[in-house]
């Protein structure tokens, strides 16, 4: 059931990113960046093997489903040009859907955490998965195989337009001219893996930036002059790096939310569906409330002297401690 051209698409762009990412790590070292560290390297390389594992696992399961969806499609293509060209429209469209579901729904939030709370931008860090994710993902492209796109060809497009999702995480690209119109480039994605308030949840595409233009969550990179300084991670980063930790930070979270028993279940509903950053009580925010705090007071009149909580909550991200809550 595996795609032979799939396959190809692995074996040829291995040694590419073995190229890209030892010249960014001489490039780092040359400029003194500090790009990368060898324990984040560790868990990018150790969450790309178990997201990887899950993925063939399940892949023979999700195969069959879409394959059944697809043997029910009234669909025939009879253009090569148009099936690959609209195939890579809908699946890049659908990716979009699904990558900010993740953002915006805590429960998916939960499993796409893993892939943000690095505190580095380098290619190694677009290996840094969802561990979770396949386990729902092909869910989104039923749609596809009931237009009658092959699963294979399906699964072909995927994996191509991630490696180019993997190619825009990096700070050494900057802007690249006519393309930051049309496509996802590194400046698009530094704006994306940013924690800085204006920054959260922004650039949701995987290959390219029209949907964010088109449905409200397209953000630029802006110089330090308009804006402060990029920072990666999460508004509350981890605090132990184990390997259990990285992957289930957020569900022990979450587990521990909708246990609480001053709460009813209007509110525990909310901590598992609502926005990430959602409280009942206010005492953390979500990606919109920060963005609006900022705009309300104004991110460099911040003090800790005059600020109540949510403003408390600013002041600390921007002076690089922890905030309450998770992006």
């Amino acid at each position: 059931m595996n795609s032979i051209k799939e396959q190809w698409l692995i074996i040829s762009s291995t040694p590419i990113y073995l190229v890209i990412i030892g010249l960014e790590i001489f490039l780092s070292h040359l400029q003194h960046k500090k790009s990368y560290t060898l324990k984040d390297t560790v868990a990018n390389i150790y969450l790309m093997l178990l997201n990887g594992g899950l993925d063939l696992s399940f892949r023979v399961i999700y195969l069959t489903i879409l394959a059944w969806f697809y043997d029910h499609s009234y669909v025939t293509w009879h253009h090569a040009g148009a099936y690959w060209l609209l195939l890579l429209l809908a699946e890049d469209f659908i990716y979009y859907w699904l990558h900010r579901f993740d953002h915006e729904v805590r429960f998916f939030w939960a499993t796409h955490v893993t892939h943000h709370s690095s505190e580095k931008i380098n290619f190694t860090v677009g290996f840094r998965s969802s561990v979770f994710q396949p386990l729902y993902r092909f869910i989104y492209f039923i749609p596809l195989a009931l237009c009658g796109f092959k699963p294979v060809d399906i699964l072909f497009i995927y994996a191509a337009t991630q490696i180019w999702g993997i190619f825009v995480h990096t700070e050494f690209i900057k802007k690249m001219g006519w393309l930051e119109y049309i496509f996802v480039t590194p400046s698009h994605h530094r704006v994306h893996h940013a924690c800085n308030p204006k920054y959260l949840d922004k650039n949701m595409g995987m290959f390219l930036i029209i949907w964010d233009k088109i449905f409200g969550t397209f953000q630029p990179e802006l110089p330090e002059e308009e804006y402060e300084t990029l920072k990666y991670g999460l508004t509350k980063n981890i605090e132990k790096h184990t390997p259990t930790n990285i992957i289930f930070h957020e569900w022990k979270q979450l587990w521990k939310d909708i246990r609480r028993k001053d709460i009813g279940v209007k509110e525990k509903w909310n901590y598992v569906f609502g926005p990430p950053g959602w409280s009942h009580d206010g005492s953390r925010m979500t990606s919109e409330q920060l963005r609006e705090e900022e705009q309300n007071i104004g991110y460099k009149n911040i003090t800790s002297e005059n600020a109540d909580t949510a403003d408390l909550q600013i002041a600390m991200l921007y002076a690089g401690n922890k905030s309450e809550q998770n992006s």
